[in-house]
């Protein structure tokens, strides 16, 4: 049997009861470790799960398990090789972004805004990414784990606005349009802050994980009188 147990929000003590359960049965444990973190170390985790953990890094994940890091692609690869599998769901920021106070059946598409260079456009999170340097090596050199910001994105948005703006075109969204930040959701130092664009662009919400919500034109009054208590 192959398990796919959803890990929670923020620290050990996240994870279900019926995930801990059927985690202390497996021989083998692996925690996906590439596309997103908990607050805690992983001796933390090995400690209240009883369980040492197989760290399933980006080389892992890219060598032993051929790249595939979603577990839509686990589960179909599992089914191929007529292995059952089940699924042990957990709160993720999808609907945990509830906590902002808008309504989850409004919103649009969920994307990742990668990191820009001069030379390069990786298109994902940057941890346990090899230096330019090491890639001529046969040794690889890693740079340090790097989560985005809410104010980078900000930035980098900021940036693309007005470069359509100068090109004479019309951008959906703008430098006054609203915002909000959302960082380390379901910590306790969660922290959730309601401005505009260019105001977010400047504002530290300090460690990761963050999530940035452009809000739309239109809101229900609940969702506006909520979004209040958030403005900076």
């Amino acid at each position: 049997m192959f398990y796919i147990i959803g890990l929670g929000l923020g620290d050990s003590k996240d994870i279900t009861v019926k995930g801990l359960e059927i985690l202390k049965t497996c021989n083998k444990v692996y925690l996906e470790a590439y596309t997103s973190i908990l607050t805690c170390g992983t001796d933390v985790l090995e400690e209240f799960y009883g369980k040492k953990l197989i760290i399933a890094d980006r080389d892992l994940l890219s060598e032993t398990l051929l790249g595939l890091r979603h577990t839509q692609i686990f589960f179909l690869r599992a089914k191929e090789k007529q292995i059952k599998v089940q699924v042990i769901h957990n709160a993720s920021i999808l609907n945990a972004i509830g906590c902002c106070g808008l309504q989850l059946y409004s919103f649009g598409e969920t994307i990742s805004i990668p990191y820009w260079t001069d030379t390069w456009k990786p298109d994902n999170i940057k941890v346990k990414e090899p230096t330019l340097e090491s890639l001529t090596k046969k040794k690889k050199e890693y740079m340090p784990p790097k989560f985005m910001s809410v104010s980078e994105a900000s930035q980098q948005l900021l940036y693309i606005i007005r470069k359509i703006k100068e090109n004479g075109e019309t951008s959906v969204i703008g430098e006054d349009s609203s915002c909000v930040g959302v960082a380390r959701v379901g910590s306790e130092d969660q922290k959730i802050v309601f401005c505009s664009l260019r105001e977010m662009s400047e504002f530290d919400l300090g460690g990761p994980l963050h999530s940035l919500v452009l809000v739309g034109p239109v809101l229900h009054p609940m969702e506006t009188e909520f979004l209040q208590q958030f403005r900076i």
